[in-house]
């Protein structure tokens, strides 16, 4: 794909200040331009950006502004003239930043458009504005993105459910993360070799798992799909799917507002569950913790994720005191207030402390990180 190279100086300084700078840094022709007018399209929309571009007194020449392009002739522009880490950046600022939601409900544009989280997250926002047509291109590319989480989330999710090292049998698996470094020293210590001050090594030893478990776990993943918690909703969606399969756990997965969803039918596919949810409203936690107390059956072998950003708009009372009769009966009570790649939290502090008065675990994690909390907390109670 060809991307715009400008290496004269004063041009690169005519596209940072603008036509303001037109008089001393001269004028902008070919695909310099046509960079320009793309960059205009979007950012002339910010009042600061669109002093930039404020003539002097008396120049009436006329401007790039933003009606110059349409959104289609604009994805294409910016797709022909930057690389790729410039046009997520343009695509993201245009979604997030100025709200253009042409960008996700347009077919002619949804076509054409690099999938990204930040574009998955615009279609889950916008997608009851689709007709047929464009919710079909918008599930493609969900499709899409969900895919590219997940090959990396999977890998993760069974990385952390393997087992643990069972050091009394050996494996004849030779996986890395099974190697038993003390063992193979011993068992080769014959072959060391005093003149040449080396060890050769014949016979690695790798160590079996464990991974029997007596009986099934409940995992109840609890989502709070207020339109903050999207990043999070995200993500719950394609964790519930990489834990359905995973031998000895049941999972099931549970959205909220001041409704409560059972999505569970819909675990094994996370890009059917994404477009049922439906972002934006009150929250009731409470109420779907009093949901997740009547699905537990062993509470000794049950944990309850809950991921929320703790902003009770119910009864705080009733949510401390049900979080209290979960764990005092046993279960394995998690609150996240973030759930994503960056796992930075934005959380009601005071809620999230009050339930860690009464034996919740609360903190903010990657799914990676989700997924070593659960291996420990089922494998560590066999």
């Amino acid at each position: 794909m060809k991307t715009l190279e400008v290496t004269d100086g004063l041009m690169r300084w005519r596209l940072l200040l603008g036509e303001a700078a037109e008089a001393s840094c001269g004028g902008l022709t070919g695909d310099a331009a046509a960079a320009d007018a793309a960059l205009n399209w979007l950012y002339g929309r910010d009042e600061q950006w669109g002093r930039r571009d404020e003539r002097p007194a008396g120049d009436k020449g006329a401007g790039l502004g933003p009606s110059r392009l349409s959104t289609p002739a604009w994805i294409n522009e910016i797709h022909r003239l930057f690389p790729q880490e410039v046009i997520e950046r343009l695509e993201k600022d245009a979604v997030e930043v100025y709200g253009i939601d042409e960008v996700v409900t347009s077919l002619e544009v949804l076509e054409k458009i690099e999938p990204s989280v930040t574009l998955l997250k615009a279609v889950l926002q916008t997608k009851h504005l689709m007709n047929p047509e464009v919710l079909a291109a918008a599930r493609r590319l969900v499709r899409e993105v969900v895919r590219r989480i997940m090959e990396k989330m999977r890998t993760e999710v069974r990385q952390s459910f393997s087992g643990t090292r069972d050091r009394r049998h050996r494996s004849r698996f030779k996986l890395n993360r099974n190697f038993d470094f003390k063992e193979t020293i011993k068992s080769n210590l014959h072959r060391w070799e005093p003149a040449k001050l080396k060890l050769y090594l014949e016979t690695p030893v790798f160590n079996s798992r464990s991974r029997k478990f007596s009986e099934k776990w409940d995992i109840i993943i609890l989502v709070d799909q207020s339109g903050s918690m999207v990043n999070s909703v995200i993500h719950s969606a394609v964790m519930a799917a990489c834990l359905w399969d995973i031998p000895g756990m049941k999972t099931r997965l549970i959205a909220f507002d001041t409704q409560v969803v059972d999505l569970t039918t819909e675990a094994d596919d996370p890009v059917e569950l994404l477009m049922k949810v439906q972002l934006g409203g009150g929250t009731d936690i409470a109420k779907a913790v009093a949901y997740a107390q009547g699905l537990i059956e062993n509470p000794a072998r049950s944990v309850v994720v809950l991921i929320t950003d703790f902003c009770e708009g119910g009864d705080d009372g009733e949510l401390v005191r049900r979080a209290k009769a979960l764990t005092e009966s046993g279960v394995h009570l998690l609150g996240l207030a973030a759930l994503d790649e960056r796992a930075r939290p934005d959380y009601d502090r005071d809620m999230a402390a009050r339930l860690v008065k009464v034996g919740a675990q609360v903190g903010a994690m990657t799914p990676g990180e989700l997924a070593s909390w659960l291996a420990q907390k089922i494998q560590g109670n066999k």
